[in-house]
Parts: structure tokens; C-alpha cells; sequence
């Protein structure tokens, strides 16, 4: 069977169709949700089939869509439409297998199995071997920048397969509708689409292959790559060396200005920074600080006393942002900042529910159902809206617990640091 027979194979776009309706997501340019994809799905799959097939079917262009950066600017993304995503998926599902006997072990971006944590791990057997010079590569809007031409060739060598090199291709050049106004992409492989993370370690591969042949040290992933070497004069030699290889051999543009050599203790990689222990003479890896500073921003933003919201679904979000965070930074060293980050926001808390008893009677009623005795608790409730000093000063801090909190659903920052990262590194 030909390879596109087999990504147009019913089980397997099914699976592709299960996959992109869990995920949920936007619509594309269509306005066609997930919902709908399924029944739609049924009465026009045999049509659509039939003209990849026939090599007729055009891709819709991608709906661009901005998301702020963590540190400035913006984040071009492209929203292909639910079907759109659905053959891509198709694809994706039959080619990884392939691929993934191509792709080199220190490769761990969107790859089955592999993880960012993974990836920081790898980093720091490097730095405990006394590889402790980094060369940061940074390359400039990758995704936006890829050559086609050459993506493409590097696909062929690998599937040798007419029809389903047309169709990547194809969705390579689908096109952009930004503000009801179409542009062609000749250059690059959208951000957003079920390809793009597939395509983008294809036309990386070669890097990998290059830093092996070379002997580096290195991690890569997507396209966040730092290469560890043992001194500063062989970073400088590397980073020149790679900057005008990748240029010249890959047709990428390498950001002159954020690729740079430094020690670990001044690196940024995934949203971690690194240091050395006192104790051990090891180097470790824990948030880096403007990773813990968004971290705070958001349940800061969660905890606004204006938002009219049940105290139950504000738990409820709280968590998810917790539990999200600490997963992803649960093999770092955090317990200081995870009782610091507990203390304070407990404290948020205390002033959310401070101001929704709003009333003396309301607040001597709270403060006395949480085993504050009748006196303390009636003049409590006479301090007003000076809630800082409320929630730190008096019995409010006593009566609504790390308990009672708790009771009420609120999860531990450091509770739950210290199981996951327990299970991360044991």
C-alpha cells in the first residue's frame, strides 16, 4: 500500500479525527468548530479522499492569530481549518513512526516519549561533566523562515512517495488570512498547524547530524538549541562555526544578536535557569526567575477581589495553573520558592474572602464558624478594608487555615512539589 493510501486509511484518519476533537482548539478560516467536525466529517470524507487522491484538493489558507510573548512582542500563529487539521494529523500519525528512525537521540521536542524536563536533564549531565561553557543558538523566526524547497527534498530522501510529498506541500504553500486579506507563504511552516512541529525536527535533523559528526555536546528542542563545551575559546570556535553552517547548509538566519556564549549560571533554556549547589558542587537546575514571576502574575490575576467569581470554580482555575506549573518544573530545585509562593498566595486568598463577607456582621459570623471566639471575632470584624493588614495582623490568618484552605479544594504549591518531584527524580 502507498504511503498516502495508508494516511487516508479510515482507522487512521479516524484516530487523526478522535485526536483533533479532544484537543478542541479554534476554528479556521471556515468558522467550522470541532463540534460540527464529525457529522460533517461523515457526509464528505469520500469526496475529499477522492481529490487527494487525484492530487485536486487545496488546503484552506490558515487563520493568523497573534499570542503575546512572555517577554515582549508577539507570536504568529496559524489556524488551519478542523479538517485541514484533521488530514495533517493523518499525516503526522503515519510519518512520525518513519521519522523518528531518522531523528537523533538529543532531540527531544514534540517527539513521542520525550519532554522538555528530559531535555534540561540531558543539559545538566553535561554541565556536571565539566562541559561548562554554553553556546546559546537562537534562530531568528524560524518557523517563519524555513526554506521549502529544501524542507522538502530533506521529506523526499526519507519517503519517497509522489503523493503525499504534493500534499505537505501544499499545505506548505496554503497561504495566510490576516484581517480578511490573503498572503501567499513561499517561505516557512506555520506555526499551529498539526505539521509544523514534524516538519520543523525534519528540517533540524541535519543540524543534529552535524553537532553528532562534530563530536558536541548538545541539546535540542524544536528550535531552542544550546551546545555545552568545555571552555570559552571552544564555545566562540563552535558558535562561529555553527552560526555559518546552519546559514549556509540550512538557509536559516541565525540571530546575531540573542546567540551568544555564556556560563550556566546565565543561561535561560525551556523557562530554566541553573546553578551551582553549595552543598553537592553539582549543577542543578531550578525555574528561572521570570518563570516564577509570571508564575506569581497569574495567580495574582486569578485572585483579584473585583472578579466576581465562586470561590469554588476560583479554586478550581488556581489549581489547574498550579498543577501545570509545578508538573513542568517538577525535577527543579524549588522548595523555598513553592513555600513562599503557598504563603502568598494563601494571604491573596484570605483578602478575596475577606471582602466578599463585606459586612461587620458577615465577618464576625465567618471569623466564629472557623473557631475564632466571639469577642476576637467581633472586633475583628470592625478593622475594616485595610486588608492587608487584616489578613497578616489579626486572627484572619489563624482562621482561614492552610487547612481550611485546603479543605475547601486549594492545592499546595509545595505539597504537591515535593510528590512530583520526588516521582521526576527517583
Amino acid at each position: 500500500m502507498k504511503l498516502i493510501e495508508q494516511i487516508l486509511a479510515k482507522e487512521n484518519v479516524r484516530e487523526a479525527l478522535n485526536r483533533v476533537v479532544s484537543n478542541k482548539g479554534a476554528a479556521g478560516i471556515d468558522g467550522m468548530k470541532v463540534e460540527d467536525l464529525r457529522g460533517y466529517m461523515n457526509e464528505n470524507w469520500p469526496g475529499i479522499k477522492q481529490s487527494i487522491l487525484e492530487r485536486g484538493y487545496k488546503p484552506a489558507p490558515v487563520r493568523r492569530v497573534e499570542i503575546p510573548k512572555p517577554n515582549g512582542g508577539v507570536r504568529k500563529l496559524g489556524i488551519p481549518t478542523v479538517v485541514d487539521r484533521t488530514i495533517q494529523q493523518s499525516i503526522v500519525q503515519i510519518l512520525t513512526p518513519i521519522f523518528e528512525e531518522e531523528f537523533q537521540k538529543n532531540s527531544y521536542g514534540f517527539r513521542p516519549g520525550r519532554s522538555c524536563g528530559q531535555a534540561v536533564l540531558k543539559l545538566m549531565e553535561y554541565l556536571n561533566e565539566g562541559a561548562e561553557w554554553i553556546v546559546d543558538i537562537d534562530l531568528e523566526k524560524f518557523f517563519d523562515n524555513v526554506p521549502q524547497d529544501k524542507l522538502m527534498s530533506y521529506v523526499g530522501r526519507v519517503i519517497h512517495d509522489p503523493g503525499t510529498e504534493s500534499l505537505i506541500r501544499k499545505y506548505l504553500k496554503s497561504g495566510v488570512m490576516e484581517n480578511g486579506i490573503y498572503s501567499a507563504t513561499e517561505l516557512g511552516t506555520p506555526q499551529g498547524g498539526n505539521l509544523s512541529p514534524l516538519l520543523s525536527n525534519i528540517m533540524l535533523n541535519k543540524l543534529d547530524k552535524e553537532l553528532v559528526r562534530g563530536g558536541l555536546r548538545y541539546v535540542r528542542y524544536a528550535d531552542d538549541c544550546v551546545i555545552a563545551v568545555g571552555s570559552e575559546a571552544s564555545a566562540q570556535r563552535v558558535m562561529h562555526t555553527i552560526t555559518r553552517w546552519i546559514e549556509r547548509v540550512l538557509g536559516l538566519k541565525v540571530n546575531a544578536t540573542k546567540t551568544h556564549v555564556c556560563r550556566p549560571g546565565k543561561l535561560k533554556y525551556l523557562g530554566f535557569g541553573f546553578y551551582k549547589s553549595s552543598q553537592t558542587g553539582q549543577w542543578a537546575a531550578r525555574p528561572h526567575e521570570s518563570s516564577v514571576d509570571r508564575f506569581k502574575g497569574k495567580l495574582k490575576k486569578l485572585c483579584k477581589r473585583s472578579w466576581s467569581i465562586s470561590m469554588t470554580d476560583r479554586i478550581q482555575l488556581l489549581n489547574y495553573t498550579i498543577l501545570g506549573w509545578v508538573n513542568y518544573f517538577a525535577i527543579a530545585s524549588m522548595k523555598g520558592k513553592m513555600t513562599e509562593t503557598d504563603e502568598h498566595l494563601r494571604t491573596m486568598l484570605r483578602k478575596v474572602i475577606w471582602k466578599q463577607w463585606k459586612t461587620p456582621k458577615k465577618r464576625a459570623w465567618g471569623l466564629r464558624k472557623l473557631g475564632i471566639n466571639n469577642d476576637l471575632a467581633k472586633l475583628t470584624s470592625y478593622c475594616g478594608d485595610r486588608y492587608e493588614w487584616v489578613v497578616r495582623r489579626t486572627c484572619v490568618a489563624r482562621a482561614i487555615s492552610k487547612e481550611v484552605l485546603t479543605r475547601r479544594g486549594l492545592v499546595s504549591c509545595l505539597d504537591y512539589y515535593t510528590i512530583r518531584h520526588s516521582l521526576k527524580t527517583n
